[in-house]
């Protein structure tokens, strides 16, 4: 009687598991969507709009390779190696556009010059 009671529970403890499985396996970014996976992956140490350890006057190659292999530099946190993650060189490429293109917004928005209030004439 045991025996006949444990193999639902079982089962149904398998298809959950299995269930839970399937669900996290497409809730994971993937690098093909670089919007997705900077949101993901790299928001946290460059800002929502790559505003923070970003320096996009340097050489595409530069980041790629930094992208790709990871970089510790001076102060921590350190670049996490995302080629070992499944990033390849098109990714990252494209993950550095995507990057390139919200500093740019970003910057057009923070170096408006605000013209000074018109003096209001009183007669």
């Amino acid at each position: 009687m045991k025996r006949a009671k444990t193999i639902p529970i079982a089962s149904l403890l398998l298809f959950i598991l299995v269930l839970f499985g399937i669900v996290r396996a497409q809730g994971e970014v993937q690098p093909s969507d670089p919007a997705a996976y900077y949101k993901a992956k790299c928001v946290a140490c460059h800002g929502p709009k790559a505003e923070k350890r970003f320096d996009a006057s340097l050489a595409d190659e530069q980041y790629i390779e930094a992208i790709l292999k990871g970089k510790k530099p001076e102060k921590p946190p350190n670049m996490p190696a995302y080629g070992e993650k499944g990033v390849t060189a098109d990714h990252a490429k494209a993950l550095l556009e995507h990057m390139k293109q919200l500093r740019s917004t970003h910057s057009r928005y923070t170096r408006q010059s605000v013209s000074p209030a018109t003096p209001m004439l009183v007669g």
